[in-house]
């Protein structure tokens, strides 16, 4: 991918930024240092490798996760008790958006 002006330009438009003569140089330094990493990975051999959503197997979220199974639900009768206002079936709230 070649980082030029027209790109620099297009992603100044895009983020909707006004950048600096400066700041678009080291933006593009900056851009050419990223894709030449990615030129990197992209020639490792991850045919064989396992998908994941993150590289470790035992982390905190992966312990922390469980089946979703569907089960009892709370009374709503009892919740409604601690409203300030309700409806009947939930929580009154003023409104807030108009």
């Amino acid at each position: 991918m070649l980082v030029d002006d027209a790109l620099i330009a297009y992603l100044e438009e895009l983020s909707c930024l006004a950048l600096s003569d400066d700041e678009k140089k080291r933006i593009a330094a900056d851009l050419e240092k990223i894709l030449k990493a990615m030129e990197g990975l992209n020639a490792l051999d991850t045919a064989n490798a396992p998908e994941r959503s993150h590289p470790f197997d035992n982390t905190a979220a992966s312990r922390a996760l469980r089946d979703d199974v569907p089960g009892a639900s709370f009374d709503r009768e009892l919740i409604l008790k601690n409203a300030p206002a309700q409806n009947g079936q939930m929580f009154a709230a003023p409104k807030t958006v108009e």
